[in-house]
């Protein structure tokens, strides 16, 4: 059962549970952005920067998207949030630690396990936080509390590639290692700040059907239109994101003339973006129905990944990047919205495991693609046809644009 809301509902930053899951997030990002360029950096130093082995770490940190995704999200919606929560961060504190023992021991292959249990475990532990998310911040500011979220995200898309190369070429790798498991242990810590589950665990009660449970997020999914074509857009948004990030780097050396670090200060431009983009929406978020912010997002992302595909002026292509950074957070906010607010709150974590490996495994494919396309067709025409598939994402939010959420008390869609 949901608990009572008033008709002013307090500030979201004095919301307990709030406070509780970004205090959470900011250890967490501290962790992954450190292992990310931890093993990026080590495995490129240890190899000679061989393709296939850097490509493997892509692989060890999106494969349990595809295997776990929908398994975690059927879990994580018949377990206590709270304690799945806590449990996969000690978890994942634990493997980290055990790998760094392996690695101390001369097995420095084992850094991709470090990517990849941390992987799987975030399959249990993102649904969970979504469902909390639900229940515990009021509908009318569930698309504040997303922004919120995207201006965390876009500050360690600023911060958090800096933060790691230091650590990596200050410290190295194995006290890289270490301030992962240390930062995933205090993540558990804070986790227990949490207040107390009071959604009824399901384990004992519906034993044995976990077929059916798995099968219900499918259905329910299917049956929703709205989420039908969040789904739809997330296939589009994926395939169109995945080859432009592949091919970034080739917009900065072939069409802009620069050298491959000038890609850093487009991230960070971009990042900054994000930022100053999250706020804004927060502000405004009350105001836009998620479904309107996500067809803005979209249409701007087409209009800008055409621009970049073209351009050959260092200035225009910086502004173009702000431009896309600052809507961009449009899209991640009003998918996450619109996952919460058209899914009960027995099931979030179903449909958060049915609709995220559809944008991820685009993305996947499409940047696997990536390369051969680009020895097929110009830049300019590839962009493009990123630039193609956003607009055919936003159009596909035109039919759903002026539906309503269904309004989830407790009594109404009993799975």
């Amino acid at each position: 059962m949901r608990p009572e809301t008033s008709a002013n509902p307090p500030s979201l930053f004095r919301n307990r549970f709030l406070q509780t899951i970004l205090l959470s997030s900011v250890l967490l990002q501290i962790g992954i952005w450190v292992r990310n360029f931890a093993i990026l950096l080590y495995v490129a130093d240890r190899t000679n920067n061989d393709p296939y082995a850097i490509s493997l770490i892509s692989v060890a940190e999106f494969a349990p998207i595809f295997v776990f995704s929908f398994i975690g999200g059927t879990f994580a919606d018949r377990w206590r949030p709270k304690r799945t929560m806590i449990w996969c961060d000690s978890l994942s504190a634990v493997s980290v630690f055990a790998v760094l023992m392996s690695i101390h021991f001369g097995s420095w292959e084992s850094v991709y396990l470090v990517a990849f249990i941390s992987a799987i475990l975030s399959q249990f532990s993102q649904p969970s936080s979504m469902r909390l998310f639900k229940y515990h911040v009021p509908e009318e500011q569930l698309q504040q509390g997303m922004a919120l979220f995207q201006s965390l995200m876009a500050i360690f898309m600023v911060l958090g590639p800096m933060l790691g190369t230091f650590v990596y070429s200050t410290f190295g790798l194995e006290t890289s290692i270490a301030v992962m498991g240390v930062v995933f242990l205090l993540s558990a810590l804070v986790l227990v700040r949490l207040p107390e589950d009071r959604m009824e665990s399901q384990t004992v009660k519906v034993k044995g059907q976990f077929r059916k449970d798995f099968i219900e997020g499918f259905r329910y999914v299917w049956q929703s239109q709205v989420l039908r074509m969040l789904g739809l857009a997330f296939i589009l948004a994926g395939l169109s994101v995945g080859v432009a990030q592949a091919l970034n780097l080739f917009i900065v050396t072939e069409r802009l003339g620069r050298s491959e670090e000038f890609l850093q200060y487009m991230l960070m431009v971009n990042g900054a973006a994000m930022l100053i983009g999250g706020g804004i929406v927060a502000v405004f978020a009350k105001k836009v129905p998620p479904q309107l912010l996500l067809a803005i997002g979209m249409l701007t992302g087409a209009v800008c990944t055409t621009i970049v595909g073209f351009s050959t002026s260092v200035p225009l292509t910086l502004t173009i990047q702000f431009l896309n950074g600052l809507v961009f957070p449009c899209i991640h906010i009003g998918i996450s919205t619109m996952i919460l607010k058209w899914s009960h709150t027995s099931i979030v974590g179903r449909v958060n495991g049915v609709l995220n490996p559809m944008f991820v495994g685009m993305m996947v494919v499409s940047m696997s693609f990536a390369g051969a396309l680009k020895n097929a067709f110009s830049l300019s025409t590839i962009f493009s046809g990123a630039g193609v598939l956003f607009l055919l994402g936003a159009m596909v939010m035109l039919p759903i644009l002026n539906q309503k959420a269904p309004d989830h008390t407790p009594a109404a869609q009993e799975i």
